[in-house]
Parts: C-alpha cells; structure tokens; sequence
C-alpha cells in the first residue's frame, strides 16, 4: 500500500474506512452540552496517512479509552459504529476514538 494512501484498517485505500489512524491534537472543554455527553472527554483528532503525514480536515471526537494529547489513536468515523463502541445508542456522535496505538509496522511485501 502506498504511503499517501488513506489509513483505513480495512486493508484498502479507501480514506473513509470504518477505522482510521489519527493523532490526538487537542481538547475541547464545554460547559453545555447534549445530555448523552455528559462525562465525556471531547478530543480534536487529525487523521494521518500511513507515513503519519496530516489528512484531511482535524475532527471533533468522543474518547472512548482515555486518549491524551500527542497520542496516536483508533477512531471510528460513522453515527453508527461511533455509538456502538462508546456504548451512547442515540448520542449525537460522528466520531470516536476506540482505542490508543502502541505500535504500527507495516509490510511493504504487501
């Protein structure tokens, strides 16, 4: 897989896979919010290509796992499966980190 392709898990180079790398970028604090939020951390994520270059638009997320500022991160980018894996059915929720990346190594024979 080319290194400007998206880094969508699914394998492919589709950039709106269900699952994505990106990097923690900031925090947003908000005092009012839809009720489903209440306790969450709200996170500005920036999703990344797979030689971590910047891709696409920085998006607001919900952070499922305790993710913090500089890390890399899993996010999910769909109503549906953001919901799901943030257990909020009915949350307005586009967004989603699920998980936090320790490591990525990539073969290059595939």
């Amino acid at each position: 897989m080319p290194a400007s392709s998206g880094s969508s898990i699914t394998g492919t180079s589709d950039s709106d896979g269900p699952v994505q790398i990106a990097r923690v970028v900031g925090t947003v604090v908000s005092t009012q919010k839809h009720r489903k939020f209440e306790g969450a951390k709200l996170l500005m994520v920036q999703p990344l290509n797979l030689d971590d270059t910047p891709r696409g638009h920085v998006l607001l997320a919900v952070d499922g796992v305790g993710a913090g500022v500089h890390e890399k991160v899993l996010i999910v980018i769909e109503g549906r499966a953001a919901n799901e894996a943030l257990g909020t059915k009915g949350a307005p929720v586009d967004a989603a980190i699920v998980g936090i990346i320790d490591h990525v190594t990539i073969d290059a024979d595939i």
